[in-house]
């Protein structure tokens, strides 16, 4: 799906995602570190510092609204946005009401799961 149709805010929440992702694959590289640091040239301590910056800085483009709900969930899961896919949110896997699945302007408005609190968007 692309960026471009969905609210600025959940890009963001998006991004965040990816980043985390990459902290969480730096974190557990260490273990092949030297060979990340051979091929690759970098310095894993110096990257993962990089990343958090990014990050802080980003949640720090949140709304108020959204950063105080992304601040409640992020420490306990790893993806904080996820699809619903045919009427289902894919982080708790439970349906979610067809108003909002079905709803025209579903990506222009940031919308939660009622029941695991996830970020969510609709695949078609």
């Amino acid at each position: 799906m692309s960026n471009t149709l969905l609210n600025p805010q959940l890009s963001i929440l998006l991004e965040i995602q990816d980043m985390r992702a990459q902290l969480r694959e730096l974190g557990s590289a260490e273990g092949s570190a030297p060979m990340e640091q051979e091929h690759f040239n970098i310095d894993l301590d110096e990257a993962k510092q990089h990343l958090e910056e990014k990050i802080g800085e980003m949640v720090g483009e949140l709304s108020p609204q959204i950063r105080a709900r992304y601040n409640r969930i992020a420490p306990n899961r790893d993806r904080v946005v996820v699809p619903v896919i045919h009427g289902v949110c894919y982080g708790c896997f439970v349906s979610i009401p067809t108003a909002t699945a079905g709803d025209q302007g579903v990506h222009q408005v940031v919308r939660t799961c009622e029941n695991c609190g996830s970020f969510i968007y609709v695949k078609p």
